[in-house]
Formats: structure tokens, C-alpha cells, sequence
């Protein structure tokens, strides 16, 4: 299944996962220490829905904050 919305076109993209290690200034450190990133990516919620247009039935790959917001018209 692609993990890209077939009505708004969200997909996925990528971001870092930061590892910190020490303890914060506040709790009387000497702060926090970056020691690690790591590429990540961050996936859509992607659901299968069967859905309807132009009067006929499809199946679609929709997000959910699409299918929330009431874009899609169920079959």
C-alpha cells in the first residue's frame, strides 16, 4: 500500500531522533548532551477505505484526518 493520501497527497517525510543524555541545568547539572541522531521518517495514518465518487464505488488510500473532516463519502 502506498503511505500517500489519495485526496490531500500526505505522505510520509523524514526528520531525526535526538538521544540526550545528562542531567538538565535545572536539576542542578551540567546540562544536556547530544550523543546520538538518527534519520527517522514519520508515516501518515493511511487507512483503505471503500469510498464513493463520481457515483461509483473505489477503494482509496485516505488519511484520517481526511476521512474526519468529512472529505470522503463512504460506500
Amino acid at each position: 500500500m502506498a503511505q500517500e493520501c489519495s485526496i490531500c497527497g500526505k505522505g510520509s517525510f523524514v526528520g531525526n531522533r535526538i538521544i540526550r543524555h545528562g542531567l538538565p541545568k535545572k536539576s542542578g547539572g551540567i546540562g544536556l548532551h547530544t550523543t546520538g541522531i538518527t534519520r527517522r521518517r514519520f508515516k501518515p495514518n493511511i487507512q483503505r477505505v471503500r469510498a464513493k465518487v463520481n457515483g461509483a464505488t473505489k477503494t482509496l488510500n485516505v488519511c484520517t484526518s481526511c476521512i474526519k473532516g468529512g472529505k470522503v463519502v463512504k460506500a
